[in-house]
């Protein structure tokens, strides 16, 4: 295998992703504890460098730890003096995936989960001077908790795990009274802000006060400039509770599914919309779940919208909320994807469904009731902490009907959490009664629309190979749908799959997502290379289709 960088990889300062870890409740006294920390595995202590996972080569971490050992992370620091008075919040943004956290010999959190952000008020543990932390860690693949397309063997389209500390860890000083989290919801002209430990306060907007009260703000907008991927309006505003300050924002957009000329059709801000996107892996050749720096996500993004498209399918992984961030800033929507629990398997998840068995009842799937509610309580925990972000226009609950249960229970769970949203409740297959879309993927057969009288998504399709040698992980195996030797027929494939879209817009196709933004290990179907460093396509080469693409749904 080849040892693959990204350009910023040798641009990484001593304290990696210094970068406000929550930009949506900012706070101005923040203390990022990223960086060197000991690592004790087995026989082995050697240093680490947080938040890149210990399996990949911006770690520096030289005998990789096998799956299942437990990591001991520890490192010291010590309070800013003019923190004094103020509680001292903990927060780790993802730790993969059972983790122990202790201060000064203390334990302060136990976290089971290796996609979710987690915190912890310190201070009653913390001492004058110098302060012990340390991180106890397994990653032990348990399938009743999430974990995406990590595999104990990699290869094909499951990848190496991620084990330990891979999101940022900070501290940051609060009063005894404080804003503990925001929920933000909006309508076409209005936004109301609700603010959970805190009572009153004052909302601060384009120069105007309003007041908060019993925990909620509800404010009309006068001329209300709507998001969307051509124009990501969004209001910035400060809220005061208190000593507590925090800046936010938020985006004023609808999404509805409404039936124009006889077809149903998805809409965002009232109009028809086609939703062209790409599914988005987030891996990294050199930091795996963690690019070495942040703004590799605006490279990403900046990049797909070049080429023409407007939403990425985050697929079944949680990224640290910079993503979400740089999504809602640069306009780009984003289909959010469950990350799954429950066995893989083989022939009932992947051939028979190539086949096209594809019909089939899920109450007697992913039988594990403990399975079954960890899946659960983490799509409820997940929502909850993107929820505010305005780029995120689709949740996913089960993808090709790995670890699916009772997706119609799941559905009436996540509308009734959250309705503002489109749920796919099955992507791909093992359709049951309830979700918002026809959600189809087609990687062998002719591109095609559902038979469902709902509006059409193709969630995935697509997955065309051209391997760029110097740039691959693996140069003896590749993974992909359909091969193509010479560039030139790689683009003129894609330009023929591209067109087949149109008429298939025009008839009520309302999404396209194709198979994928990056190449990832063995699988190099991706419109960049596994380092970021070649793009395969130029965006003159598809300009065309994208335009007519846009003008199919809008007529």
């Amino acid at each position: 295998m080849q040892e693959l960088y990204t350009e910023q990889a040798a641009r990484i300062p001593d304290v990696p992703w210094e970068v406000y870890p929550r930009p949506q409740m900012r706070r101005e006294r923040w203390l990022c504890l990223n960086g060197i920390w000991e690592l004790t595995y087995g026989t082995a202590v050697q240093p680490v460098r947080v938040p890149f996972c210990p399996e990949s080569l911006l770690s520096r971490v030289v005998r990789k730890p096998k799956l299942g050992e437990k990591l001991c992370y520890r490192r010291s620091f010590s309070v800013p003096g003019d923190w004094q008075g103020r509680r001292v919040l903990l927060h780790f943004g993802a730790v993969m995936r059972e983790a122990s956290v202790c201060v000064n010999g203390k334990e302060v959190v136990r976290h089971d989960n290796g996609y979710l952000s987690f915190s912890a008020d310190i201070t009653d543990a913390l001492r004058d001077g110098e302060n012990d932390l340390s991180v106890a860690v397994v990653n032990d693949l348990d399938r009743r908790y999430p974990y995406g397309k990590q595999s104990r063997k990699r290869g094909g389209m499951w990848y190496t795990p991620c084990s330990g500390i891979w999101q940022s860890v900070w501290l940051e000083p609060v009063p005894e009274i404080y804003v503990r989290s925001l929920q933000i919801t909006n309508g076409p002209d209005w936004v109301e802000i609700r603010a959970e430990g805190v009572q009153s306060g004052t909302v601060l907007l384009d120069g105007q006060v309003y007041e908060l009260r019993n925990e909620a703000a509800r404010i009309k907008i006068a001329d209300p400039h709507c998001w969307s991927p051509d124009d990501p309006y969004l209001y910035p505003f400060d809220l005061i509770c208190g000593e507590d300050r925090v800046q936010s924002y938020f985006a004023l957009r609808t999404l509805s599914a409404e039936t124009v000329n006889g077809v149903p059709r998805l809409c965002l801000n009232g109009k028809p919309f086609f939703f062209h996107g790409l599914l988005d892996q987030g891996y990294w050749s050199d930091g795996l779940y963690t690019p070495a720096a942040p703004e590799l996500f605006e490279k990403d993004i900046a990049a797909m919208k070049a080429l023409g498209f407007n939403t990425l399918r985050k697929h079944i992984k949680i990224e640290p909320e910079q993503f979400y961030y740089d999504c809602d800033r640069l306009g780009m929507i984003v289909f959010q994807d469950m990350v799954n629990n429950g066995e893989y398997r083989y022939i009932r998840d992947t051939v028979l469904p190539t086949l096209h068995v594809q019909k089939r009842r899920d109450h007697g799937l992913n039988r594990d009731p403990e399975a079954r509610r960890i899946f659960l309580e983490s799509m409820d925990a997940t929502v909850r902490q993107l929820r505010n972000h305005p780029s995120i226009c689709l949740w996913t609950i089960f993808n090709e009907g790995w670890g699916q249960f009772r997706a119609d229970d799941a559905y009436q769970r996540l509308k009734a959490l959250d309705p503002s949203r489109f749920v796919d409740s099955t992507s791909g297959w093992y359709h049951q009664k309830k979700s918002d879309v026809d959600s189809l993927h087609i990687y062998f057969d002719k591109l095609h629309l559902g038979k469902e009288k709902r509006p059409q998504l193709l969630s995935e399709f697509g997955g065309y190979v051209w391997k760029v040698p110097e740039h691959s992980y693996n140069l003896e195996k590749t993974y992909g749908y359909h091969t193509y030797e010479t560039r030139d027929d790689y683009v003129q494939a894609l330009r023929a799959l591209f067109s087949a879209l149109i008429s298939l817009a025009e008839g009520g196709l309302c999404g396209a997502i194709y198979t994928q933004v990056s190449d990832v290990e063995d699988e190099t179907n991706g419109f960049v290379t596994f380092d970021r460093a070649v793009c395969k396509l130029q965006p003159e080469e598809l300009a065309d289709l994208m335009t007519r693409l846009k003008q199919a749904v809008q007529a």
